[in-house]
């Protein structure tokens, strides 16, 4: 009885030993490398996409607000009284120069034609008459010579009746665009006035009509006497569409106005695109990009990665321990999509493109090369146009220390 109290408590003792062992191993096992301590076991550091910047030639470009309009516009308008019998035009459509687009009644102009005809031949007629009686002084002088004024009058009015009747075919002042129709059949027009029935567009190509503030042109014109930037060719211009995208045809600067307008002191300008497949239409708004000056050392970086503090500009890298750090920065202006950094980077720092929500400035992140035609850093499933549309309000949602 006795040895077998002895082997039971002997088995107790070895269970209980057994039991602090693994409670023991799984201590071990949560304070390891990856745990709450930097384990392996504990959430990996956050991807995040970086890119190197490096330094060299950009030209510096501006953004400025315009609105299309079309080479030419030509308003078609009645030029006789009448009711209008038929359109001959789709809405919409190209038209020629001289093309038929509205038909307005003309029987009573052909009427009209037709008497002036008739007077015209009665006084040829009589004209003949009375010429071989002259010599004779059957017929004065006078009465001869008023009826070559009679004659003069009927063809004066024979040719205003043939005006008038062909006036009732409108025809195409420009080739061009034609807009809607402003009046339908059986509307009575050219009553005391031009009626107004269509509207023409020639819009390829089309003019872009933007301005840029003088105090800007100023600024510039300082900056190259002090030899701080170089002329770039302001020849070349690109228009930027609603969406943000760049038009794939480039246009050309026709003109920048001699004075500035004394309300927005402001001066005008004007560029002329391409437009072969009629996509960009007159009064549409679109932005003008310029060139105003180039920079020989200057840095680039995309426009999602600079950031705006209460300190002004900053950015945030990603040091050798591949930790964040905030980097305050000053820029010169855009060129194209991209800042232009003059001051606050080196060129060799890795800058923080995508991933900013994840990135607080000392938190360990794992940095990758940004490939802009890819989806973001640690969203490998998402196509890239979606990553990119969810990433562009990517901003920490606190303001790093370094800018306080």
């Amino acid at each position: 009885m006795a040895s077998h109290l002895h082997h039971t408590h002997k088995r107790a003792l070895l269970a209980s030993l057994l039991v602090l062992a693994l409670a023991a191993c799984s201590g071990e096992g949560q304070k390891g490398p990856g745990g709450p301590g930097g384990g392996a076991g504990g959430p990996p550091a956050p991807e995040v996409d970086v890119i190197t910047p490096a330094s060299g030639t950009s030209t510096l470009t501006q953004d400025l607000p315009g609105r299309l309009q079309a080479v030419r516009t030509a308003q078609v308008r009645a030029r006789v009284e009448g009711i209008v019998e038929k359109r001959l035009f789709t809405e919409g459509s190209d038209v020629k120069q001289g093309a038929t687009l509205f038909h307005i009644d003309d029987r009573n102009y052909k009427a009209t034609a037709t008497s002036a005809l008739v007077d015209v031949e009665v006084m040829k007629a009589a004209l003949e008459r009375y010429k071989p009686l002259l010599p004779s002084k059957a017929v004065s002088q006078q009465e001869y010579d008023q009826a070559q004024v009679k004659l003069m009058q009927t063809e004066a009015a024979l040719t205003r009746a043939k005006i008038d009747l062909e006036n009732t075919k409108v025809p195409a002042p420009i080739s061009g665009r034609i807009g809607r129709a402003l009046v339908t059949e059986g509307a009575l027009v050219g009553k005391g006035e031009a009626t107004h029935l269509a509207t023409i567009e020639q819009i390829d190509p089309v003019y872009a009509n933007f301005t840029q503030s003088n105090s800007e042109l100023l600024r510039l014109q300082q900056a190259f006497k002090a030899g701080k930037m170089k002329r770039a060719d302001q020849a070349r211009v690109e228009l930027v569409q609603e969406d943000g995208s760049v038009y794939p045809l480039p246009g050309k600067l026709l003109f920048s106005d001699l004075s500035v307008d004394p309300e927005t002191g402001a001066v005008a300008m004007r560029a002329e695109f391409p437009n072969p497949r009629h996509e960009l239409l007159p009064g549409q708004f679109v932005r003008i990009r310029i060139n105003q000056a180039q920079l020989d050392q200057a840095i680039r970086l995309p426009q999602r990665a600079v950031m705006t503090g209460e300190r002004g500009q900053y950015v945030l890298t990603v040091n050798a321990e591949n930790k964040v750090e905030p980097r305050p920065i000053t820029t010169t202006g855009m060129s194209g999509p991209d800042w232009l950094v003059s001051g606050g980077l080196k060129g060799d720092e890795k800058v923080i493109v995508n991933g900013l929500m994840k990135a607080r400035p000392g938190s360990a992140v794992k940095p990758v090369p940004w490939n802009p035609n890819a989806a973001p850093a640690g969203a490998p499933g998402k196509p890239a146009a979606t990553a990119d549309k969810g990433d562009k309000g990517d901003k920490p949602a606190a303001k790093p220390d370094a800018q306080k």
